[in-house]
């Protein structure tokens, strides 16, 4: 019996032009995955690899680290308020133009649909990662009203992961409006309703973007003092 082959457009969830997928009755019935971002789309996506900081996955520079860390975490790490709460941060892409492109469309303009177009890869990375609980980054109560969504709960949801949500969020300014040294000296915006949820738990922290780690830490910092072991991440882009 032949195998018939249908060409099915569809649209990317990232640019809204067409794909043309070839579509057999084998994966028909198998059910696979289709593809949701265009092969121009695809090429945009840089992933980070290379010498990475252990901590925060930075590309490591001569001139910008100190010995398997990078300056930034070298210095979170000699910092005792600091040292040791967020175990490692591992991050998919680099914040490159049309990374951040992306995630404006996913987090200020509501496309929920962003967060299906990078399932795949947050599947991926999930499976590769080890922890008890995947928990995410939370909104405050007036900036899940703004958005409509909480975007790091998407990542996961759209993974097909379930988690918790240990933490709720004190409102403040829009991080994306503070400077680099604001965000680096950010009172705890961050508290613990439910620590019965994270004793004794490694516990996989997931956010959209790792900028200077500020935010991870405080919320990794306010799990580890309620009773976790180990605090990791997971973000989309750094």
């Amino acid at each position: 019996m032949f195998d018939l082959v249908i060409l099915k457009p569809r649209l990317c969830l990232l640019c809204d032009q067409g794909i043309t997928q070839r579509v057999s009755w084998k994966n028909l019935l198998m059910k696979e995955q289709e593809v949701s971002i265009c092969a121009e789309c695809f090429g945009k996506l840089d992933p980070i690899s290379g010498e990475l900081c252990q901590i925060c996955s930075r590309v490591l520079s001569a001139e910008f680290r100190r010995d398997t860390l990078c300056l930034d975490c070298h210095r979170w790490e000699q910092d005792p308020d600091w040292k040791g709460f967020l175990t490692e941060n591992q991050s998919l892409f680099h914040y490159n133009d049309f990374m951040k492109e992306s995630i404006a469309k996913f987090k200020y303009r509501g496309d929920y649909a962003i967060a299906v177009a990078f399932s795949t890869f947050i599947k991926d990375a999930l499976e590769k990662l080890e922890f008890d609980s995947v928990a995410v980054i939370p909104l405050s109560e007036e900036r899940l009203l703004e958005r409509g969504f909480n975007q790091a709960e998407a990542l996961v949801v759209t993974a097909g992961q379930t988690c918790i949500q240990p933490l709720t969020r004190i409102h403040s300014e829009k991080q994306s409006k503070k400077s680099r040294r604001d965000r680096l000296n950010l009172p705890q915006v961050f508290q613990i309703t439910e620590p019965q949820m994270i004793a004794g738990k490694k516990i996989l922290l997931i956010d959209d973007i790792y900028t200077t780690g500020s935010t991870l830490r405080h919320a990794a910092k306010a799990l580890k003092l309620a009773g976790a072991t180990e605090i990791r991440s997971l973000t989309l882009a750094r």
